[in-house]
C-alpha cells in the first residue's frame, strides 16, 4: 500500500499536470470561484411548474402501484408460508 507521503506527492503531481497551482488562500481565487459559480447557475434550466406537477404525479402513482404490488406479494407469501408450516 502507498504511504501517505506517496499519495500526497502523487496528488500534487496530478494537480500540476492538469494546470492546478498549489497555493494558499487568496481572495482573488475565492472571487473567481464565486464568479464561476454564478455563471454556472445561470446555465441551469429549471423545470416549469407544469413539468414539476406532472413528474410528481408520475412518482406518486408509481410508488402507490409498487407498494400495493409488494403488499399483495407479502400477504400472499405470508399466507402460503403459514399454510405450508401448519
Amino acid at each position: 500500500m502507498a504511504s501517505k507521503m506517496e499519495k500526497s506527492s502523487k496528488g500534487k503531481k496530478v494537480a500540476e499536470a492538469v494546470g492546478v497551482k498549489s497555493g494558499g488562500f487568496s481572495m482573488s481565487r475565492v472571487s473567481k470561484f464565486v464568479d464561476d459559480v454564478k455563471s454556472e447557475f445561470g446555465k441551469i434550466v429549471w423545470p416549469t411548474k407544469k413539468q414539476t406537477i406532472g413528474s410528481t404525479i408520475v412518482v406518486v402513482v408509481l410508488v402507490t402501484l409498487i407498494s400495493v404490488y409488494l403488499g399483495a406479494v407479502d400477504l400472499f407469501l405470508g399466507k402460503f408460508i403459514g399454510y405450508v408450516l401448519s
